[in-house]
């Protein structure tokens, strides 16, 4: 039982390690490939996407006031606001939808 997260640790960085080794053993030069490259220039989106919608619908108590605030974050980056003001409207968008709610 002692041992057992040692071991998940172990597997886990094996794991991330290899991810992040095989493409440069296997990939020798520069990526000429348009759909390789344009496919791997919205990784970085996909996979903040993956972490963070998921968290947005567990971060209240109330999924309305979850939606309110992800349907501001989404209006404001539309319209190419920065990061910060995004990020702090949709939190001011929560704290108002949780206050409503109660």
């Amino acid at each position: 039982m002692k041992y057992s997260f040692a071991v998940y640790l172990l597997i886990m960085a094996l794991t991330t390690y290899l991810i992040r080794l095989l493409p440069l053993v296997f990939v020798k030069g520069k990526i000429q490939n348009r759909f390789v490259l344009s496919m791997l220039h919205y990784i970085p989106y996909a996979v903040l996407s993956a972490m963070t919608i998921p968290a947005v619908f567990y971060v209240s108590e109330h999924i309305v006031s979850s939606l309110a605030g992800l349907a501001v974050a989404f209006i404001l980056a539309y319209r190419g606001k920065s990061l910060t003001v995004v990020a702090f409207t949709a939190v001011v968008a929560v704290f108002i939808g949780e206050l409503i709610c109660l």
